[in-house]
């Protein structure tokens, strides 16, 4: 008789969440074989800001920091009120009751040394058990050269000031912070400090300096440094999965179109991948946008082929409202090439407006962005955002530095609004009569129309530190004047998914478990959280339900 521990188990994906599982299988003492489409380890967890969100974890406890299960559950069930029923409340309590069992096991094998994030807060700090700081965790400072060859195939954040810690970052601004030449990968690769999709930075050989990784590409390089020490867990780049084998009804392996041509593998099958970023045909079924108004800074490998593969064998997919997905104001890349976004459109001096030259949400916090603008009753599509010289000369814009000329063609300016306008085909008198409007309660850090400047973690993570008296808020009106048409870019969260249990088994059209198929990574739908979000979350659980399943597959909770 075959025993299960005969066949490895197969984990589909390279990122935060498929590297723990691996690793989690390994330590159980089963073979794992991880299969990455990309050539390049970490997803779009790599690309992140590694923040993990988790209440009531041991972290917090080594500060003296109170919190317990019973305020974040308070705090969650806060965020997750909108479309109850696609809330699992059994999976939720499973995520928030297990998580920080999991983060402490992943510190325990040395996946990763945690640290609190300081003075960082709960997105909604008006709700019910919301924390001022202690349940946004990352890594300390993570040594590259730990690696080795591994390094030079791990993929680099081109979206955060890699090598920088958050407390060095959030004192200078995120803005500045990616912009200074001080920036360590910058600085050795040659690169700008955040530049275009796919960016791989290594040390040259001779350097021994040390190679500071943080953010998610420190996050993600924890992980990985763990799962290549590891005999029985095996790494293969450039091999996509695209089909699930099935057996009576169970999933016994996959099809990979790899290196050495199209083959079948046979084990259980772990869905690590993340969403549906780069498949234009489930972005408008499952977000409704056309491609002028979504892009992604996410890799270019997500393309849904876990939602495609689970409906092709009956599996189930859950869908969420739009207005609900992580997603940020953002734009075509200067250079031609993927989406750039930034805090721009959060720091003082810049407002966004309709079609109607009016603002309608808080447009410094993506949550109210895209919940107002895709709002099914009052829709704001397409929205544009406007600045001024104040802001071109404080902050720049995406690659152009502060004082910098912008990219023929991705800017519109103007000596004045009504000639903005009428370059972007917004109502000129609309966008006029907006800005003296906000113009003088801007001037004193006020936003009594839609309370910009309000979210403490806005004020905090997105702003600028250095500006008083609010770091969100500055009247535009120093000439010249510049607009553009904003578009949604998605970050590898794409909320809508394939349905899983509390326990990560993913389940058929009928709510039962496909035998031999799990899912752990953002492909798998939010049904845990609910319509509620903060940064952290999407990795807390993926962190998560890797402990839960790398447990089932094992046979025994891994310790």
């Amino acid at each position: 008789m075959t025993s299960t521990f005969d066949t490895p188990v197969i984990v589909v994906g390279a990122g935060l969440s498929g590297l723990a599982t691996a690793l989690g299988v390994a330590k159980g003492g089963r073979r794992v074989l991880v299969l990455e489409a990309s050539d390049l380890v970490g997803g779009a967890a790599a690309y992140s800001g590694g923040q993990v969100w988790c209440g009531a974890n041991h972290v917090e406890a080594r500060l003296d920091i109170d919190d317990d299960l019973e305020r974040t559950e308070a705090y969650v069930r806060g965020i997750a009120h909108g479309c109850p029923e696609l809330l699992d409340e059994a999976a939720m309590l499973r995520w928030l009751r297990t998580s920080p069992s999991a983060l402490k096991y992943w510190e325990q094998i040395g996946a990763i040394r945690w640290e609190v994030i300081r003075d960082f807060s709960d997105y909604h700090d008006e709700v019910e058990g919301a924390l001022s700081e202690g349940r946004y965790l990352t890594n300390e400072i993570f040594d590259g050269r730990i690696l080795g060859e591994w390094r030079s195939l791990l993929r680099v954040s081109p979206y955060f000031p890699v090598g920088m810690t958050y407390s060095e970052m959030l004192t200078k601004g995120r803005r500045q912070s990616k912009l200074e030449e001080g920036n360590p990968i910058a600085q050795h690769a040659g690169m700008p400090a955040f530049g275009l999709p796919d960016s791989r930075a290594s040390l040259p050989a001779s350097d021994n300096k040390r190679d500071p990784l943080t953010f998610g590409t420190g996050v993600v390089a924890g992980f990985l440094s763990c799962a290549v020490k590891e005999e029985l867990v095996k790494i293969q780049l450039s091999s996509r999965v695209t089909e699930l084998l099935l057996d009576g009804g169970e999933v016994v392996g996959v099809r990979v179109e790899g290196p050495q041509g199209i083959k079948e593998l046979r084990g259980a099958v772990v869905l690590a991948t993340s969403t549906f970023d780069w498949n234009e045909g489930l972005v408008r079924e499952m977000l409704g946008l056309e491609p002028q108004d979504y892009g992604s800074v996410a890799p270019p490998t997500l393309r849904g082929d876990a939602i495609s593969m689970v409906r092709k064998i009956g599996g189930g997919i859950v869908k969420f409202p739009p207005t609900v997905v992580p997603m940020l104001p953002g734009w075509r890349s200067e250079a031609g090439e993927g989406y750039g976004y930034g805090p721009e459109y959060a720091l003082p001096h810049s407002i966004i407006v309709d079609l109607d030259g009016k603002r309608y949400c808080d447009d410094s916090f993506w949550v109210d962005i895209v919940a107002k603008t895709l709002d099914p009753a009052d829709t704001h599509l397409p929205f544009f955002l406007i600045w001024d010289d104040q802001h071109r000369a404080k902050y720049g814009l995406g690659v152009t530095p502060p004082g910098g000329r912008y990219p023929d063609g991705l800017v519109h300016s103007a000596p004045d609004l009504a000639s903005l306008a009428d370059l972007l085909g917004v109502s000129a008198d609309g966008l006029v009569d907006t800005v003296a409007r906000f113009n003088p309660s801007a001037a004193v850090g006020d936003d009594p129309d839609w309370g910009r400047g309000t979210v403490s973690v806005v004020r905090r993570f997105a702003g600028d530190p250095s500006h008083l008296p609010n770091p969100v808020l500055g009247p535009i009106e120093q000439v010249p004047f510049y607009g553009m048409r904003l578009r949604f870019v998605g970050t590898g969260i794409g909320t809508s998914g394939v349905h899983i249990d509390g326990d990560g088994r993913v389940l058929d059209e009928s709510c039962g478990p496909i035998p031999g198929l799990y899912a752990v990574g953002s492909c798998a739908a939010h049904t845990n959280l609910g319509t509620g979000y903060n940064s952290g979350m999407a990795l807390g659980r993926g962190l998560t339900l890797a402990y839960l399943v790398s447990s089932e597959l094992v046979g025994a909770a891994i310790s």
